[in-house]
Protein backbone atom coordinates (compact mmCIF):
# COMPACT_ATOMS: atom_id res chain seq x y z
CA UNK A 1 0.00 0.00 0.00
CA UNK A 2 1.37 3.44 -0.96
CA UNK A 3 0.43 6.01 1.67
CA UNK A 4 0.02 9.68 0.86
CA UNK A 5 1.06 12.44 3.26
CA UNK A 6 -0.81 15.74 3.21
CA UNK A 7 0.69 18.96 4.52
CA UNK A 8 -2.26 21.26 5.17
CA UNK A 9 -1.84 24.90 6.05
CA UNK A 10 -4.76 26.99 7.32
CA UNK A 11 -5.27 30.31 9.11
CA UNK A 12 -4.46 30.10 12.83
CA UNK A 13 -8.14 30.44 13.77
CA UNK A 14 -8.96 27.24 11.84
CA UNK A 15 -6.06 24.99 12.92
CA UNK A 16 -7.66 23.31 15.92
CA UNK A 17 -10.82 22.54 13.96
CA UNK A 18 -8.74 21.43 10.99
CA UNK A 19 -6.80 18.84 13.00
CA UNK A 20 -9.97 17.38 14.50
CA UNK A 21 -11.63 17.32 11.08
CA UNK A 22 -8.69 15.47 9.51
CA UNK A 23 -8.67 12.83 12.26
CA UNK A 24 -12.41 12.26 11.87
CA UNK A 25 -12.40 12.10 8.07
CA UNK A 26 -9.17 10.17 7.52
CA UNK A 27 -9.35 7.84 10.51
CA UNK A 28 -5.63 8.47 11.05
CA UNK A 29 -3.62 10.42 13.61
CA UNK A 30 -2.31 13.83 12.59
CA UNK A 31 0.76 15.87 13.48
CA UNK A 32 0.47 19.56 14.34
CA UNK A 33 3.87 21.04 13.50
CA UNK A 34 5.36 24.13 15.11
CA UNK A 35 5.27 25.95 11.76
CA UNK A 36 1.46 25.74 11.73
CA UNK A 37 1.21 22.92 9.21
CA UNK A 38 -1.13 20.02 10.05
CA UNK A 39 0.11 16.71 8.64
CA UNK A 40 -2.34 13.93 7.77
CA UNK A 41 -2.22 10.58 6.01
CA UNK A 42 -4.46 8.65 3.59
CA UNK A 43 -3.90 5.15 2.16
CA UNK A 44 -4.44 5.73 -1.58
CA UNK A 45 -5.14 8.33 -4.32
CA UNK A 46 -8.97 8.00 -4.21
CA UNK A 47 -8.92 8.65 -0.48
CA UNK A 48 -6.68 11.65 -1.10
CA UNK A 49 -9.06 13.10 -3.68
CA UNK A 50 -12.05 12.64 -1.35
CA UNK A 51 -10.22 14.27 1.55
CA UNK A 52 -9.05 17.27 -0.47
CA UNK A 53 -12.57 17.77 -1.85
CA UNK A 54 -13.91 17.66 1.69
CA UNK A 55 -11.30 20.16 2.84
CA UNK A 56 -12.35 22.59 0.12
CA UNK A 57 -16.04 22.19 1.03
CA UNK A 58 -15.37 22.69 4.76
CA UNK A 59 -12.62 25.32 4.80
CA UNK A 60 -12.74 26.85 1.32
CA UNK A 61 -9.74 28.44 -0.35
CA UNK A 62 -8.22 29.41 3.01
CA UNK A 63 -6.38 26.08 3.16
CA UNK A 64 -3.47 24.93 1.01
CA UNK A 65 -2.55 21.27 0.55
CA UNK A 66 0.80 19.78 -0.43
CA UNK A 67 0.82 16.09 -1.42
CA UNK A 68 3.77 13.78 -0.78
CA UNK A 69 3.71 10.12 -1.84
CA UNK A 70 5.42 7.92 0.75
CA UNK A 71 7.51 4.84 -0.02
CA UNK A 72 5.98 1.43 0.59
CA UNK A 73 7.13 0.44 4.08
CA UNK A 74 5.60 -1.38 7.02
CA UNK A 75 4.33 1.61 8.98
CA UNK A 76 3.18 -0.66 11.82
CA UNK A 77 6.85 -0.90 12.86
CA UNK A 78 8.46 2.05 11.01
CA UNK A 79 7.45 4.38 13.85
CA UNK A 80 10.12 2.65 15.94
CA UNK A 81 12.91 4.21 13.88
CA UNK A 82 14.94 6.71 15.83
CA UNK A 83 13.66 5.64 19.25
CA UNK A 84 16.19 4.59 21.84
CA UNK A 85 16.79 4.54 25.60
CA UNK A 86 15.48 7.68 27.30
CA UNK A 87 16.60 8.64 30.82
CA UNK A 88 13.90 10.30 32.93
CA UNK A 89 14.95 11.01 36.49
CA UNK A 90 16.17 7.76 38.08
CA UNK A 91 14.55 5.71 35.31
CA UNK A 92 15.65 4.71 31.83
CA UNK A 93 12.84 3.84 29.40
CA UNK A 94 14.12 1.30 26.88
CA UNK A 95 12.19 0.13 23.78
CA UNK A 96 11.74 -3.65 23.85
CA UNK A 97 13.37 -4.04 20.40
CA UNK A 98 16.52 -2.16 21.47
CA UNK A 99 19.57 -4.05 22.73
CA UNK A 100 20.58 -2.36 25.97
CA UNK A 101 22.99 -3.28 28.74
CA UNK A 102 21.96 -1.43 31.92
CA UNK A 103 24.54 -0.21 34.38
CA UNK A 104 24.61 -1.79 37.81
CA UNK A 105 21.69 -0.50 39.86
CA UNK A 106 20.08 1.29 36.90
CA UNK A 107 16.26 1.28 37.03
CA UNK A 108 15.12 0.23 33.58
CA UNK A 109 11.59 0.00 32.18
CA UNK A 110 11.48 -2.15 29.03
CA UNK A 111 8.52 -1.06 26.97
CA UNK A 112 6.66 -1.78 23.75
CA UNK A 113 3.54 0.44 23.61
CA UNK A 114 2.21 -1.36 20.49
CA UNK A 115 -1.24 0.21 19.97
CA UNK A 116 -1.53 1.65 23.50
CA UNK A 117 -0.61 5.18 24.57
CA UNK A 118 2.52 5.65 26.62
CA UNK A 119 6.01 5.18 25.22
CA UNK A 120 7.92 7.82 27.17
CA UNK A 121 8.32 9.85 23.97
CA UNK A 122 5.31 12.10 24.64
CA UNK A 123 5.76 15.20 26.76
CA UNK A 124 2.73 14.43 28.93
CA UNK A 125 4.12 10.99 29.85
CA UNK A 126 7.59 12.36 30.55
CA UNK A 127 6.14 15.07 32.79
CA UNK A 128 4.14 12.49 34.75
CA UNK A 129 7.24 10.31 35.13
CA UNK A 130 9.26 13.26 36.45
CA UNK A 131 6.70 13.90 39.17
CA UNK A 132 6.32 10.20 39.94
CA UNK A 133 10.07 9.90 40.39
CA UNK A 134 10.00 12.78 42.87
CA UNK A 135 6.97 11.92 44.97
CA UNK A 136 6.63 8.13 45.03
CA UNK A 137 7.94 6.57 48.25
CA UNK A 138 9.06 2.98 48.82
CA UNK A 139 6.11 0.72 49.58
CA UNK A 140 3.45 3.11 48.22
CA UNK A 141 0.24 1.77 46.67
CA UNK A 142 -0.24 3.53 43.32
CA UNK A 143 -3.36 3.74 41.18
CA UNK A 144 -2.98 4.79 37.53
CA UNK A 145 -6.11 6.00 35.75
CA UNK A 146 -6.10 5.53 31.98
CA UNK A 147 -3.02 3.30 32.20
CA UNK A 148 -2.49 2.68 28.46
CA UNK A 149 0.76 0.78 27.88
CA UNK A 150 1.24 0.41 31.65
CA UNK A 151 4.31 2.65 31.69
CA UNK A 152 3.43 4.61 34.85
CA UNK A 153 2.39 1.56 36.88
CA UNK A 154 5.50 -0.37 35.83
CA UNK A 155 7.71 2.67 36.48
CA UNK A 156 6.18 2.99 39.95
CA UNK A 157 7.20 -0.57 40.80
CA UNK A 158 10.69 0.08 39.46
CA UNK A 159 10.83 3.10 41.79
CA UNK A 160 9.84 1.00 44.80
CA UNK A 161 6.05 0.93 44.92
CA UNK A 162 4.69 -1.98 46.89
CA UNK A 163 1.74 -2.31 44.54
CA UNK A 164 0.52 -0.58 41.36
CA UNK A 165 -2.85 -1.02 39.67
CA UNK A 166 -3.75 0.46 36.30
CA UNK A 167 -7.34 1.06 35.21
CA UNK A 168 -8.02 1.29 31.49
CA UNK A 169 -11.28 1.21 29.56
CA UNK A 170 -9.56 -0.28 26.49
CA UNK A 171 -9.18 -4.04 26.93
CA UNK A 172 -6.59 -4.25 24.14
CA UNK A 173 -4.43 -1.66 25.89
CA UNK A 174 -4.51 -3.78 29.04
CA UNK A 175 -3.30 -6.77 27.05
CA UNK A 176 -0.32 -4.64 25.98
CA UNK A 177 0.24 -3.45 29.56
CA UNK A 178 0.21 -7.00 30.89
CA UNK A 179 2.83 -8.03 28.32
CA UNK A 180 4.98 -5.08 29.36
CA UNK A 181 4.61 -5.96 33.04
CA UNK A 182 5.70 -9.53 32.26
CA UNK A 183 8.70 -8.29 30.27
CA UNK A 184 9.75 -6.25 33.31
CA UNK A 185 9.14 -9.14 35.74
CA UNK A 186 6.73 -7.05 37.85
CA UNK A 187 3.46 -8.98 37.47
CA UNK A 188 3.55 -9.75 41.20
CA UNK A 189 3.16 -6.05 41.99
CA UNK A 190 1.67 -4.46 38.84
CA UNK A 191 -1.80 -5.44 37.61
CA UNK A 192 -4.39 -3.94 35.27
CA UNK A 193 -8.19 -3.73 35.41
CA UNK A 194 -10.55 -3.07 32.50
CA UNK A 195 -13.45 -0.76 33.17
CA UNK A 196 -14.55 2.71 34.22
CA UNK A 197 -11.94 4.50 36.33
CA UNK A 198 -14.52 6.44 38.33
CA UNK A 199 -16.19 3.23 39.51
CA UNK A 200 -13.17 0.99 40.03
CA UNK A 201 -10.92 3.54 41.74
CA UNK A 202 -13.11 3.72 44.84
CA UNK A 203 -13.09 -0.06 45.21
CA UNK A 204 -9.30 0.08 45.65
CA UNK A 205 -9.22 3.02 48.08
CA UNK A 206 -7.35 4.16 50.04
CA UNK A 207 -4.19 4.49 47.95
CA UNK A 208 -1.04 6.55 48.43
CA UNK A 209 -0.55 7.91 44.90
CA UNK A 210 -2.89 8.41 41.95
CA UNK A 211 -1.62 9.20 38.44
CA UNK A 212 -3.97 10.40 35.73
CA UNK A 213 -2.36 11.14 32.36
CA UNK A 214 -5.58 11.93 30.49
CA UNK A 215 -7.27 14.91 28.83
CA UNK A 216 -8.04 17.97 30.96
CA UNK A 217 -11.80 17.49 30.68
CA UNK A 218 -11.52 13.93 31.95
CA UNK A 219 -9.14 14.95 34.73
CA UNK A 220 -11.67 17.57 35.85
CA UNK A 221 -14.42 14.96 35.97
CA UNK A 222 -12.21 12.60 37.99
CA UNK A 223 -11.14 15.16 40.63
CA UNK A 224 -13.70 14.10 43.28
CA UNK A 225 -13.00 10.42 42.59
CA UNK A 226 -9.25 10.90 42.97
CA UNK A 227 -9.78 12.85 46.19
CA UNK A 228 -11.89 10.04 47.67
CA UNK A 229 -9.51 7.32 46.50
CA UNK A 230 -6.44 8.94 48.09
CA UNK A 231 -5.58 8.62 51.75
CA UNK A 232 -5.22 11.95 53.57
CA UNK A 233 -1.84 13.40 52.64
CA UNK A 234 -1.64 11.24 49.51
CA UNK A 235 -0.35 12.59 46.20
CA UNK A 236 -2.22 13.02 42.92
CA UNK A 237 -0.32 13.53 39.68
CA UNK A 238 -2.36 14.94 36.80
CA UNK A 239 -0.90 15.12 33.32
CA UNK A 240 -2.09 15.00 29.71
CA UNK A 241 -2.77 18.75 29.59
CA UNK A 242 -1.18 21.50 27.51
CA UNK A 243 0.52 24.44 29.21
CA UNK A 244 -2.24 26.70 27.93
CA UNK A 245 -4.75 24.67 29.98
CA UNK A 246 -2.96 25.03 33.31
CA UNK A 247 -4.96 28.07 34.37
CA UNK A 248 -8.22 26.22 33.71
CA UNK A 249 -7.18 23.32 35.94
CA UNK A 250 -5.60 24.98 38.98
CA UNK A 251 -8.75 26.54 40.46
CA UNK A 252 -10.90 23.37 40.21
CA UNK A 253 -7.98 21.36 41.63
CA UNK A 254 -7.81 23.60 44.71
CA UNK A 255 -11.59 23.66 45.07
CA UNK A 256 -11.64 19.84 45.05
CA UNK A 257 -9.56 19.74 48.23
CA UNK A 258 -5.99 19.58 46.94
CA UNK A 259 -2.88 21.62 47.66
CA UNK A 260 -0.51 22.12 44.73
CA UNK A 261 2.99 20.77 45.36
CA UNK A 262 4.83 21.09 42.04
CA UNK A 263 4.11 21.97 38.44
CA UNK A 264 6.33 20.85 35.55
CA UNK A 265 6.31 21.42 31.81
CA UNK A 266 7.76 19.32 29.00
CA UNK A 267 7.54 21.10 25.70
CA UNK A 268 3.91 22.17 25.29
CA UNK A 269 2.72 19.75 27.99
CA UNK A 270 1.99 20.49 31.64
CA UNK A 271 1.59 18.29 34.72
CA UNK A 272 0.92 18.98 38.38
CA UNK A 273 1.44 17.10 41.64
CA UNK A 274 -1.00 17.91 44.42
CA UNK A 275 -1.55 16.69 47.98
CA UNK A 276 -4.95 15.60 49.27
CA UNK A 277 -5.74 17.98 52.12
Amino acid sequence: MTWILLEVRAPESEREGLAAWLVERSGQAVEEREDGVVVGFVPDPPAYQRLVAGLRDRFGSAVTVVRRDLPEVDWSVRWRDGLGPRPIGRLTIVPSWFEYAPAEGERVVVLDPETAFGSGEHGSTRAALQLLDHYLRPGDFLLDLGSGSGILAIAAVRLGAGRAVGIEIDEEANTVAERNAAANLVTDRASFLTGDAAALALLLAPVDVVTSNILRTVNLTLLPVVHRALRRGGTAIFSGMEKSEAGEFRAPLLAAGFQILTEVADGDWWAVAAERA
